[in-house]
């Protein structure tokens, strides 16, 4: 009769125990961008980490830390800062990565947002979508634009900001729903 309460006791303390530890949490990086309340990602090039090449513009690159709380499929939006709303004018294709994932686009305009507050006049913000990503479990994932579009800050500070027509301002992650 001791040995079944003893064997109870210790049950019903490991359950207990077990019900009220921490479940290991995810780390995330400090800079890490998360979910807003309807889901959608917008990841701005001013957060983002950026590497600009002089000499091969081509292959400049904003990366960003994103922290997916609902998996799912997720709808790739590139929005630009544009003076002609009929062409973009990018050289080369876009490359947007993702874990193994690659979409190359050449962008081209969707939806223009007149009223953006990401960008001012002389410019409007043109949308293009660039494809999908699946996230498959929660977590922190890194995504990786690759243009010559993603110009270097100081380039954006001089004088011949009046001589840019299109530029990249960010990508925008939305959900998918069924």
């Amino acid at each position: 009769m001791k040995g079944k309460i003893f064997t109870l006791f210790s049950l019903f303390m490991l359950l207990v125990w077990s019900c009220g530890s921490d479940s290991p949490k995810v780390k995330v990086s400090e800079n890490a961008v998360a979910q807003e309340s309807d889901g959608t990602f917008a990841l701005s090039l001013d957060d983002a980490a950026c590497y600009s090449d002089a000499d091969n513009p081509a292959s400049n690159t904003a990366e960003w830390k994103v922290v997916v709380s609902e998996p799912g499929t997720y709808k790739v939006w590139l929005s630009s800062a544009t003076r002609d709303t009929t062409d973009l004018s990018y050289i080369n294709s876009v490359r947007i990565s993702l874990l193994d994932k690659l979409i190359e686009v050449d962008p081209a305009i969707d939806r223009v947002v007149l009223d953006s507050k990401e960008v001012s006049f002389p410019y409007f913000r043109a949308d293009s979508y660039a494809g999908s990503f699946y996230f498959s479990e929660p977590g922190e994932y890194s995504i990786q634009v690759i243009s010559e579009k993603i110009l270097p800050k100081e380039a954006m500070n001089t004088s011949k900001e009046e001589s840019i027509d299109t530029k990249l301002v960010s990508v925008i992650l939305t959900p998918m729903t069924r």
